[in-house]
């Protein structure tokens, strides 16, 4: 499992859950301040500059329409979620 540095992930809480699962479960840690790197803050971005950005929404119902219709565009068009989100190497 890919997490970023957030101390909920690193909480005592967590730990016997950790430690119950060492078997199945591998935890890779990205970097501190790496968000180039954790996919979805590069996809909240885009929902922020396609949804939020310059507009005024008269209702909460508006602001879900509009995620739900950006969802839908995002999973209808694979090739630019890769193209924008994905680090070519």
């Amino acid at each position: 499992m890919i997490l970023d540095n957030s101390r909920i992930h690193h909480a005592k809480l967590i730990q016997p859950f950790l430690e119950e699962n060492k078997d199945r479960l591998e935890l890779f840690f990205l970097p501190p301040y790496s968000p180039q790197l954790n996919l979805i803050e590069g996809f909240w971005k885009w929902l922020k500059e396609r949804v939020i950005y310059n507009v005024f929404y008269g209702t909460v119902a508006e602001i879900r329409a509009n995620v739900r219709s950006f969802v839908s565009y995002v999973n209808e068009n694979k090739d630019e979620v890769v193209q924008r989100l994905c680090v070519q190497l």
